[in-house]
Formats: C-alpha cells, sequence, structure tokens
C-alpha cells in the first residue's frame, strides 16, 4: 500500500497526474495487492501520501468508479468492486433466468420488490391486448445468482393468467406451465441503457454504470399474449449471442 501511493515515481511529462495515478491502483487491483473488497484510505490521507492535491486524487477516483472498478458506499468509503462471471445467454432460446443459471449449476434468489395487482397503463393494455376494465398482476424483483444481483425483472401479466401475484415462487414460468400458458415463444427489444439511481443501488453498481434493457412479449401457441416483461441486467455481468444463418437463396437480394 505505501508503494502503491509512494510520491516517487510520478513523472511530468507521462501524461495527467490522475491518470498516473489512476494506473497505479488499476495495476494494484490486477496484482491481488488490491483484492475485491478491500477499502482504500481516504482522500486527504492519499493525498497526503502521494503529495498530490486532493481533486488529482479525486479525479482519479471518480474515474475508476465510473468504470465499475471501485465502488463508493455513503459513510463507509472506497473500497474494490467484486469480481462478476460474465456470463452468456443465448437469444434463440425462451428460457427463464431460474432455468438459465440452473444449466450453469449456480443458485438463484429473489428479492421481491413489490407484487401487486393494479390497472394498467397505456402501454400495458397495448401489450397485453387489454380490455376495459382489465386489471395487471404486476411482479417486480431483484434476480441473484450466487449471491449477486444480476438482473431486475418487472413482469406483467393479465389477473385472467395470474389472479394472484403472491402464488409465483421463484419462477415465473414453472408456475405458468403449471396451468398450460407458459409462453412457447417471444419477441425481445434489447437496448442499452445508463442505469438510475435505485435501479443502480438495487443491482450493486455505481448511478450511470451501463446496462442492457430488455422488453420481451411472451405467446402461448395460440398467438395469445400472456406476458410482458421489462428487465434491466448488470452490462458488467451479461452477453447476449444469437447465432445467424445465411438465408436462402430465393431470400437473398442480388449482388
Amino acid at each position: 500500500m505505501e508503494e502503491m501511493f509512494s510520491p516517487e515515481g510520478f513523472a511530468t511529462g507521462a501524461g495527467p497526474l490522475y491518470l498516473q495515478l489512476q494506473r497505479r491502483i488499476a495495476d494494484a487491483m490486477t496484482r491481488g495487492v488490491l483484492p475485491p473488497g478491500a477499502s482504500l484510505p481516504a482522500e486527504r490521507d492519499i493525498a497526503a501520501m502521494t503529495g498530490l492535491s486532493r481533486v488529482t486524487v479525486r479525479k482519479a477516483i471518480e474515474a475508476l468508479v465510473a468504470q465499475g472498478a471501485l465502488v463508493q458506499r455513503r459513510g463507509s468509503g472506497t473500497f474494490v468492486a467484486p469480481r462478476v462471471e460474465r456470463l452468456e445467454q443465448a437469444l434463440s432460446l425462451l428460457t427463464s433466468f431460474t432455468e438459465d443459471m440452473a444449466r450453469r449449476g449456480k443458485s438463484v434468489e429473489s428479492f421481491w420488490i413489490s407484487r401487486s395487482v393494479q390497472s394498467p397503463t397505456p402501454e400495458e393494455v397495448m401489450a397485453l391486448g387489454l380490455g376495459a376494465g382489465d386489471r395487471v398482476a404486476r411482479l417486480e424483483r431483484v434476480r441473484r445468482s450466487d449471491g449477486v444481483p444480476l438482473a431486475i425483472e418487472r413482469a406483467s401479466l393479465s389477473t385472467q393468467v395470474l389472479p394472484d401475484p403472491d402464488q409465483v415462487g421463484t419462477s415465473l414460468y414453472a408456475w405458468l406451465e403449471t396451468r398450460g400458458q407458459r409462453p412457447v415463444r417471444a419477441v425481445q427489444r434489447i437496448s442499452a441503457a445508463n442505469l438510475g439511481p435505485r435501479d443502480a443501488e438495487l443491482l450493486g453498481v455505481t448511478a450511470g454504470a451501463a446496462g442492457l434493457r430488455i422488453e420481451r412479449i411472451g405467446y402461448l401457441a395460440n398467438g395469445r399474449v400472456v406476458e410482458f416483461t421489462r428487465s434491466l441486467y448488470r452490462g458488467d455481468a451479461y452477453d447476449f449471442a444469437v447465432e445467424l444463418k445465411l438465408a436462402p437463396d430465393t431470400e437473398r437480394a442480388p449482388g
């Protein structure tokens, strides 16, 4: 720790001082000198040890926080972020979060934020094909795997499908399957998102961190819409992959 924050080695002509300090801290994390969960000294202490200004130290710390390498906890300090295993999910398979994690041999937990029956929003009316007077069951929860929060899931279903949202346990799809109403196909839309303060806190990342927004509409075999789910995934934990095939000759445009 003393070597990392030694005043020696900061050189003119080697780039801005905050970048030099940023590289030192990042290198210490790579080498294991600062393992996941380790706390950094207070900014004023780092400034005193390095001989740099507090503004320079703060700029280096803020850059690493923005990258997700460090996390700041109000009233506690600055810590090395835990390592999160990147997961790859195939978009060609219609699976639930629970099934996806089970195939990887990982545990699954749900932290329920809310379960309620409400009047539908205009967006829910359009997505679910609801009529006048229809109600929706809403499920909002944080999905965790091996104790790490990975996604926030907000599902809406007609109360004709799910009269009581408290009946759902770990897996919504498992509950729907017992009633013969599990989706057999879905349309998904994926977009980039910067996580707001509330969602970032739920996922254990810094506000403004990169995320993936996924909107899914699930259909039964007869074409009826059964679910409308909007999820936010941690951008540092998920890669989504899809297999592409060459279109048949009859569908390809010439030259």
